[in-house]
């Protein structure tokens, strides 16, 4: 079974990922990095952190890359849009704009300052 992670200390993250359980049909377990066992994933913390994470037995895929993952999966309208995702032209775009929404998250609705936050931080504020 594949599983997407994203960050569930991130109100925008988790906003996008509540999006994907009501609208996007895909087989893929969608669980915050923060409420799961990475080592079974064999995902890091910083790997976690950094972007979102799409892990299955056929593939692992990190960003707009597991986005693609995701799409694909669902099958149906979004299977060619996750193509589109993945091909190499759109890649090439989809990285920094990825990168831009991660930065900026904590600007973009349903964002809080805490997104912005590393999660070392976020643990020492909640105590």
């Amino acid at each position: 079974m594949a599983t997407f992670v994203y960050d569930g200390d991130c109100a925008f993250c988790s906003t996008c990922a509540r999006f994907i359980e009501r609208r996007i049909p895909t087989s893929a377990a969608v669980v915050a990095w923060q409420r799961t066992d990475l080592d079974a994933l064999e995902l890091t913390v910083d790997e976690a952190e950094t972007a979102v994470q799409w892990v299955s037995d056929e593939r692992r895929a990190a960003g707009p890359d597991a986005i693609a993952e995701l799409l694909i999966d669902a099958g149906s309208f979004w299977r060619p849009a996750g193509h589109v995702l993945r091909s190499a032209p759109v890649r090439k775009l989809a990285w920094p704009v990825y990168r831009w929404v991660a930065r900026n998250r904590d600007k973009l609705p349903g964002g809080t300052a805490t997104c912005a936050l590393p999660q070392a931080e976020r643990d020492r504020l909640a105590g």
